[in-house]
C-alpha cells in the first residue's frame, strides 16, 4: 500500500514539475467544483445532484481559468516579496514570516481580484445577476484565507497549488453558503378575516 502511494506521488510530482499550468487547471476544476456540489448537498439537504451538464461543464471551466490566474500569482507574488527583502524594503525573514507575508499580499491584492472575477464569471452562467454578500467573501480573505496560504506557502512549491485546489473545496462550500442559498424563507400568509 505504501509503495503505491509513493509510486502516485512520484507521478503527481512529475506531472506538476511537466505541466505546470495544465495540472493547477485540472486539480482546480475537479476540486473547486467538488466543493461546490458538496455545499449544494448540504444547503438542501439532499445527494441530488445540483446541477445540470452545462452548469457543471462551465463551473470546471471557471475553476480552470482562476487556476491560471493562482498559478502566476502565486509565482508572481515570489518574485515580488524577494525583490522587497533584496532591496531592503523588508527584513529578511524565516520560513514562516516569509509565509506569512506572502499570504497576506497575495490575498489582500490578488485575491480581492479573485473574489470578484469568480463571481462575474459565475454570473455569466447565472439566469440572474448575484452580487450580494460579496463582502463575507472578501472578509474571509482575512479570517480564512490568510491563515490557509501560510501553511500553503510553507509546503515546498511543487505541493503548492495542489493544497491551494484542496483549500478551493472550502472556498466551494463557503461561496455555497454565502452566495447560493439565496431563496427567502417561506413564510405562510396570514389568513383574511372578513368583516361581517
Amino acid at each position: 500500500m505504501s509503495a503505491i502511494c509513493v509510486n502516485c506521488l512520484k507521478t503527481y510530482v512529475f506531472y506538476v514539475k511537466a505541466y505546470p499550468i495544465y495540472s493547477a487547471m485540472l486539480q482546480f476544476s475537479i476540486l473547486g467544483t467538488f466543493g461546490e456540489i458538496v455545499s449544494k448537498w448540504l444547503i438542501n439537504k439532499n445527494f441530488k445532484y445540483p446541477f445540470g451538464l452545462l452548469k457543471t461543464i462551465w463551473k470546471m471551466i471557471v475553476w480552470a481559468i482562476l487556476a491560471i490566474g493562482i498559478k502566476y500569482a502565486f509565482k508572481g507574488f515570489t518574485g515580488y516579496l524577494d525583490y522587497l527583502i533584496e532591496h531592503d524594503m523588508l527584513p529578511n525573514l524565516g520560513r514562516i514570516q516569509y509565509a506569512f507575508t506572502k499570504s497576506v499580499m497575495i490575498n489582500l491584492q490578488f485575491g480581492l481580484f479573485l473574489v470578484l472575477f469568480h463571481r462575474v464569471l459565475d454570473n455569466v452562467i447565472e439566469t440572474r445577476k448575484n452580487w450580494s454578500n460579496l463582502d463575507k467573501g472578501i472578509y474571509s480573505l482575512l479570517w480564512f484565507w490568510i491563515p490557509a496560504h501560510t501553511l500553503t506557502f510553507y509546503l515546498p512549491e511543487l505541493y503548492q497549488i495542489g493544497l491551494a485546489a484542496l483549500w478551493s473545496v472550502f472556498l466551494g462550500l463557503m461561496l455555497g453558503f454565502f452566495n447560493r442559498n439565496q431563496q427567502p424563507a417561506f413564510r405562510p400568509s396570514k389568513p383574511k378575516h372578513h368583516k361581517k
